[in-house]
């Protein structure tokens, strides 16, 4: 609870941090994107996502 306090501070404070951790966030959404795009859909997403964590 500690460091939502201090993090709403320093948005406060100074609002680039926002914009970095949105950078960031949106970063990560495209790169999980682009590798569960070659697990297909449905069914065979879960059957290509399983195989894949077997490994």
């Amino acid at each position: 609870m500690n460091y939502v306090k201090f993090y709403a501070k320093q948005l406060k404070k100074d609002n680039s941090i926002f914009k970095q951790q949105k950078l960031l966030i949106e970063s990560q959404i495209k790169s999980s994107r682009q590798i569960f795009s070659h697990f297909g859909k449905g069914a065979t997403f879960r059957k290509n996502a399983r195989k894949y964590l077997k490994l």
